[in-house]
């Protein structure tokens, strides 16, 4: 994807990567991860009322330059624009979310990248139980491990792939896809149900993830989530109390 105001250069230091820029494994575990760290997920301007815009030049803007993040449209296109300037292959498939209780249409968006024939999953942006690194596509059934969280990838009939993550001691479905290259343009319907429809968690509450080494912050509603080293804490958050934890607590201010 490449995009007139995307400057590799500027995504590097929005993200705090200063690595070689090379199109191997290395540097895409890298990007990915130094992006997971920076870059929140977020829903504000879906709890502002707007339709989020996933127009290229408007996610480089919003998350390179305002800073801001963005849900799986918008942080997985950034990622996206960082791979066509590495010269990675990759593409975007439709995956559908798993932890509901009532099947739900392929509304998220991750990337499959290929680096020397081998494939991974990237995603950026599927919130509190997102994989933490690419994970290759041959490491069926077995236990993953990325920081201090586990992760399994099945694949029974060779095009259908369903990700897991333990959760409280459960392995829990996260999402699944098949392998059907899609556009970007592909997700305008998803991007607008995620924005507007009343039953999407996004419209319902406010909801910003925040992922680091130790653990992450989640932001769900007005309570703060904060699991470090395995430890959990919570703690409310008054609505005079906002705009203080999302500056300081993940970066971020409202606009």
């Amino acid at each position: 994807m490449k995009v007139e105001n995307f400057i590799f250069a500027d995504y590097c230091n929005r993200i705090g990567y200063s690595g070689n820029a090379t199109a191997n494994l290395e540097t895409l575990t890298a990007l990915m991860r130094c992006q997971l760290f920076t870059v929140p997920f977020e829903n504000l301007d879906v709890q502002a009322g707007k339709v989020v815009s996933i127009e290229p030049t408007e996610i480089v803007n919003k998350i390179v330059y305002k800073p801001r993040g963005g849900y799986c449209y918008e942080v997985n296109s950034l990622f996206a624009m960082a791979l066509t300037a590495l010269d990675i292959d990759y593409y975007f498939v439709g995956a559908r979310p798993m932890f509901y209780p009532a099947r739900r249409p392929k509304t998220h968006m991750v990337i499959i990248a290929t680096i020397k024939g081998e494939q991974y999953l990237c995603d950026l942006g599927f919130g509190s139980y997102g994989i933490r690194a690419p994970i290759p596509l041959n490491k069926i059934n077995q236990t993953i491990q990325q920081d201090d969280d586990f992760y399994k990838l099945f694949c029974e009939d060779g095009k259908n792939y369903i990700v897991q993550a333990l959760v409280d001691s459960e392995w829990i479905n996260q999402f699944g896809f098949d392998l059907y290259p899609h556009e970007l343009l592909d997700f305008m319907p998803a991007n607008y149900y995620n924005s507007k429809n009343p039953d999407a968690i996004f419209v319902k509450q406010l909801l910003i993830v925040k992922y680091n080494p130790l653990g992450r912050k989640i932001l769900s509603g007005t309570r703060l989530k904060k699991i470090e080293n395995g430890k959990t804490y919570f703690e409310d958050i008054t609505n005079e109390q906002l705009p203080d934890v999302l500056k300081n607590e993940f970066g971020l201010i409202a606009s």
